[in-house]
């Protein structure tokens, strides 16, 4: 079985779409309203639904709306506060498979996967040092790696390569950061557009499928019902939040017709890719 099947079967279907859950501002954030997480975690639970009602296979809870995250160490009122909202996600949807993005600190993602029953999480930064909007961020996969295996093998890593928002030191084709990603163990790679909403570039998709025919690719950014035709010849699975909110705008609430509309879409693309 080759990475590409095992998660495939992680997700229970080929080209899987992962559905964002993009929390309101955690405590902590500076446009945090101060008033506890009950309505973060009432409109979390709301946007999940209409995510499974219209079909995503997995969700994946990311503190998207704290401007701007800390770059490397997350700190523990946000690490708590996207526990107890993952938490109450989790009870709510025992069965979907679900990861945790939090930014921009894969330990801590590992922690709180474990915690909740997550079965995998985002690494936006795992292999490379990036100038980031929030700094310079330094991540260590040798720790990230150890720190798994002592708490959760069983937790798997996406791991972003060449992330939005940021720029990597060192300047080097995106197929070489990809294959050193797969190389030191990530279970998927994604590649997104320069920002959050805005298309993948499919040149950059199909040269690091070249390098990694048998690995999985995602699109972590900007695929819609009109794009992930093209981008499903190549890649294996997408990340989708903003074509799924109401008007595509990624601080709306998630529009469940669209998620249907885009599922359909999809299926329709497995079926005849089969």
């Amino acid at each position: 079985m080759n990475k590409i099947q095992e998660m495939n079967m992680l997700f229970g279907t080929t080209k899987p779409i992962i559905g964002m859950l993009h929390l309101k501002p955690l405590p902590g954030s500076p446009i945090y309203d101060g008033k506890g997480l009950g309505k973060v975690i009432d409109v979390a639970l709301k946007d999940a639904q209409a995510l499974v009602d219209g079909g995503v296979n997995a969700l994946q809870v990311e503190n998207y709306n704290d401007p701007s995250y800390f770059p490397n160490d997350a700190p523990p009122e946000t690490i708590s506060a996207l526990t107890i909202v993952a938490h109450e996600v989790r009870k709510r949807f025992p069965k979907i498979p679900m990861g945790i993005c939090l930014l921009a600190d894969p330990e801590a993602s590992i922690a709180v996967a474990h915690c909740v029953g997550a079965q995998y999480i985002r690494a936006t930064f795992f292999t490379e040092a990036s100038v980031d909007v929030s700094g310079l961020v330094t991540r260590l996969p040798h720790a990230i790696l150890r720190y798994r295996k002592f708490l959760d093998p069983s937790v798997k890593i996406l791991a972003d390569v060449h992330i939005k928002h940021s720029a990597p030191l060192g300047v080097r084709p995106i197929e070489e950061a990809a294959y050193d990603a797969a190389y030191f163990l990530a279970d998927a790679i994604i590649i997104s557009g320069k920002h959050t909403g805005m298309p993948t570039n499919i040149e950059e998709v199909k040269r690091v499928k070249k390098v990694l025919p048998e690995f999985p690719v995602y699109i972590g950014s900007g695929i819609n019902a009109k794009s992930v035709e093209e981008f499903f010849e190549y890649a294996d699975g997408a990340i989708c939040g903003s074509s799924l909110k109401c008007d595509g705008i990624s601080t709306n609430e998630v529009d469940v017709n669209r998620v249907k509309e885009f599922m359909n879409v999809v299926e329709k693309i497995r079926k005849k890719q089969k």
